[in-house]
């Protein structure tokens, strides 16, 4: 097993790794539950203790990781809401000092898009944004095969765009925004602070601990609320990504994450908001894609992606 990277995918609610060859196939896998890391020093210690068992160190060509609110040209993770460790975290110096092997960090939903462009269901597309419904909500924009940085490194946060004027307070201290209503964490809130002449009716409100993925099942199997949750959550999504299509004028979004995985039942929805909100010059010009890398972990992809790019100069042009 030679020239492998560690792809490192850090969420607010689990982080994924595993080992990754060239040709974008994972070696293995394994998930662990971030906020049992009190510090990002404790993740670092428990990823090299299983991966050392796994393989040669030798044979590491170089860590990648994505996370939210990661900076590629500082390394670090920059106050990102929905992580327990606060403030700047250097985590690829972290991760460097442990391994010693060059380490790589973009944002959670940069990275995905990349696994995406190279493994996945963008493979035919030179722009197009991928949106990471998760958590939070990211996402990675690509214009002309480019993945876009922007100045400070953080481009992409269409999850802290505010489309509701004085709407639900977010994890970043700022009303309204895009991911408190289209995230999984958006959707268990809307099972609240829905008003809905059928919430009384619904199996929802039995639930001890509702989950997104609860609503969209109870959904897809008549429950009136559940389906109107869906509906009001795609509606919001939808008419978003249509004002956002001014910005790079993409071929498509493709949706990847915990939202997504109902496949065609929400894409479906998400398009048909588009296409009633968007400009008429954009009319009939852009897809929603569901991502085609759900069971394979396109962040993982991704982040290893970027590592041989740097290592290996593997690029969109040889993928």
């Amino acid at each position: 097993m030679e020239n492998i990277v560690l792809g490192i995918d850090i969420g607010g609610t689990k982080t994924a790794f595993g080992l990754v060859d060239k040709q974008g196939d994972i070696l293995f896998e394994e998930i662990a539950v971030t906020r049992d890391f009190t510090k990002p020093e404790d993740l670092a210690n428990y990823i090299y203790e299983f991966v050392s068992k796994q393989i040669s160190l030798e044979n590491l060509v170089g860590i990648g990781i994505g996370a939210p609110n990661g900076n590629q040209f500082t390394g670090t993770i920059d106050f990102a809401p929905n992580l327990s460790w606060k403030g700047i975290i250097p985590l690829a110096e972290i991760f460097e000092s442990k391994f010693h092997k060059k380490t790589l960090l973009t944002n959670d939903a940069n990275a995905a898009a990349i696994g995406e462009k190279l493994f996945g269901n963008a493979k035919d597309l030179t722009d197009f944004v991928m949106i990471t419904l998760g958590t939070g909500l990211g996402s990675g924009i690509i214009i002309n095969n480019e993945l876009i940085y922007g100045k400070h490194g953080m481009a992409g946060e269409f999850g802290h765009i505010r489309v509701v004027p004085n709407g639900r307070l977010c994890g970043c201290g700022r009303n309204g925004c895009l991911e408190t209503y289209a995230s999984s964490t958006g959707v268990v809130r809307s099972i609240s602070e829905l008003n809905s002449d059928n919430k009384h009716i619904s199996k929802l409100t039995w639930l001890e601990n509702p989950t997104a993925k609860k609503v969209f099942d109870f959904a897809q199997e008549g429950d009136l609320f559940a389906s109107e949750i869906v509906d009001y959550t795609a509606e919001i999504l939808g008419s978003s990504l249509a004002d956002f299509a001014a910005f790079s004028d993409p071929e498509a979004y493709i949706l990847f994450g915990g939202l997504s995985q109902s496949g065609e039942y929400f894409t479906e929805k998400v398009q048909t908001e588009i296409d009633k909100n968007l400009l008429n010059i954009y009319k009939n010009k852009i897809q929603i894609r569901t991502s085609a890398l759900n069971g394979k972990n396109a962040a993982i992809l991704g982040a290893s992606a970027a590592v041989f790019w740097k290592t290996l100069e593997f690029n969109f042009n040889k993928a």
